[in-house]
């Protein structure tokens, strides 16, 4: 039977396959035209005092800051440093973005997502306005959030972690963690839930130690600046700012040297509002407010102790904001959403701006918006933006993912919960730290369908084509052993040679058709043998009862 055997063109084979992602195609780039226009809407780009100077600062001084910023933002900043233009790193930020979009929609097709479900996961980061407007500030946050998304890829991409994989993800969870240190102890729930998977102690080993040396060199960096083995210079004075809203000192009782940081008079709408209140006891005492970063640990980890209820009803309370129909602004000063205005914003007059803009980017400037294309994301902003009873929804549709396929479902859905509930619990709500979860939480989501029938039913049907293969070729071995292992009769002759009444060429037919012509001959000499008379008839009137290949098979 003849068989088309044709194979497609290369250009056709690449529209083929265009046209599996032809809806997500569609989709970014609808999310590069909305990040060009918000480029254009907001020049340069969003700086906020004092968070993106300090960082345009350390790119230029590298050193290890002993506050709440780490080196890992600051070094992409400097690799941008010779452009010298803050409107750059938007631009950057904006590919970045986009991204991560393609990483959480390439780990979700190779996981069997449907293509609908998968490019739906990746619409709110593509199009929720928060989005735009994080990635045309100066600020870390969407460095940390392709971080956290490439490493949960890395683990994600193979059924079966292996050693350089687990190398790999140790090295963007460390980055990660030197970008925001919230990220710490997301590294080590990474390693608790691939040991609940057992993926091998191997993997789990390297995944620690990648994880675990950068992270080693810049603490002994730290410590050569500033005598202390540390990550991070303020994470005892977030603690301490998150307890200031329940501590009791009397129930506490804390020894004199930490009864300095008991809670004063000083009251304000939000527990990160502690840290930079002039009136508030740990900003009272000499000095500035990190150099008692060890003091503010001890006391706070003392009050969680004697106050553990009370420190959980705190950051219950304040995780559930996340969870609000309409943003509720906290602390009140912040604006949680909707944040596109018309209107131009000086920026203040500082001794650190002066420095930055002579040594980063002499353009740099107020923020100011440009009409028509302010006016757009004005309006865009209002209908694209993820409500708290939407996350809620995909965080527990990622719950049921990760009970129905753990496997590949269980670490994403852990991860976007640790990085909802691990800022409230070292220091505060903030509807910025909201952002990172919500492509991973999309990411469990979107695993909680299995393969779709189509594909299900594509797969049984391979599988019983490879066992009637795997069955046919055994049959064949089978008949191919039985042959060889017959007796070989008197008469055969030699390897090469040609049996007498055959051609040359009836020796080249297929091994099958000989075994059968074999069998044929074999049944003539013996008929031939046996015949009492007429011997010159003896073979045509086997060959009439028996033509070659259509003897019967042996039994």
């Amino acid at each position: 039977m003849l068989t088309d055997t044709r194979v497609a063109p290369p250009a056709q084979r690449r529209r083929s396959a265009l046209a599996d992602h032809r809806v997500f195609a569609a989709l970014l780039l609808l999310a590069a035209a909305l990040r060009v226009v918000t480029m254009l809407a907001y020049r340069p780009a969003t700086l906020y005092w004092y968070d993106s100077f300090t960082y345009l600062d350390t790119a230029v001084h590298p050193a290890p800051s002993a506050t709440f910023h780490p080196i890992g933002y600051p070094l992409l900043l400097r690799a941008l440093l010779p452009f010298h233009s803050v409107e750059l790193v938007a631009a950057v930020q904006h590919v970045i973005g986009l991204g991560t979009g393609m990483l959480l929609y390439a780990v979700l097709r190779r996981r069997s997502a449907p293509g609908w479900v998968a490019a739906s996961a990746t619409v709110p980061l593509l199009f929720d306005a928060s989005f735009l407007r994080l990635e045309q500030a100066v600020l870390s946050d969407t460095q940390f959030i392709f971080l956290v998304v490439a490493g949960l890829a890395v683990l994600m991409w193979s059924p079966r972690l292996s050693v350089r994989a687990a190398a790999g993800a140790g090295l963007l969870f460390a980055l990660a963690a030197l970008t925001r240190t919230i990220a710490l102890p997301l590294l080590l729930l990474v390693v608790l839930v691939l040991a609940v998977r057992r993926v091998g102690w191997r993997p789990l080993a390297v995944l620690a130690l990648a994880g675990s040396l950068p992270l080693a060199g810049y603490a002994a960096w730290y410590a050569q600046h500033h005598g202390r083995f540390a990550i991070s210079g303020a994470d005892g004075v977030a603690l301490w700012a998150r307890t200031m809203t329940f501590a009791d000192c009397a129930r506490i009782q804390p020894p004199p040297d930490l009864a300095r940081l008991c809670p004063n008079e000083t009251k304000v709408d939000a527990a990160s509002e502690y840290v930079w209140a002039a009136g508030a006891s740990l900003n009272l005492l000499p000095g500035d407010r990190f150099t008692h970063n060890d003091l503010a640990r001890s006391f706070a980890i003392g009050a969680i102790l004697a106050q553990p209820l009370d420190y959980l009803g705190d950051v219950v309370r304040d995780t559930a904001i996340a969870f609000s129909w309409t943003p509720v602004p906290h602390p009140d000063r912040t604006t949680p959403a909707f944040g596109f205005r018309s209107g131009h914003w000086e920026l203040p007059d500082q001794p650190l701006i002066d420095k930055v803009k002579r040594e980063y980017d002499p353009e740099i400037r107020g923020l100011a918006s440009v009409s028509p294309y302010a006016d757009f994301l004005i309006a865009y902003q209002y209908a694209a933006y993820l409500r708290g009873p939407f996350l809620g929804l995909i965080l527990l549709v990622g719950g049921v993912a990760a009970v129905r396929r753990p496997g590949v479902a269980l670490l994403p859905w852990v991860v976007a919960t640790g990085l909802l509930i691990g800022p409230v619990a070292v220091l505060d709500f903030d509807h910025r730290y909201v952002l990172p979860v919500i492509p991973v939480a999309c990411l469990a989501a979107a695993l909680a369908q299995a393969p779709g029938v189509r594909t299900g039913a594509r797969r049984v049907r391979t599988a019983r084509r490879a066992r009637s293969a795997a069955r046919g070729s055994r049959c064949s071995w089978m008949a191919w052993l039985r042959a060889m292992s017959r007796p070989i009769s008197s008469n055969a002759t030699s390897a090469g040679s040609v049996p007498p009444g055959r051609s040359p060429a009836s020796t080249a037919r297929p091994a099958s058709l000989r075994s059968r012509a074999d069998q044929a001959s074999n049944l003539a000499s013996t008929a031939s043998r046996t015949a009492p008379s007429r011997p010159s008839n003896s073979w045509a009137a086997a060959t009439k009862k028996h033509p070659p290949g259509n003897t019967p098979r042996s039994r």
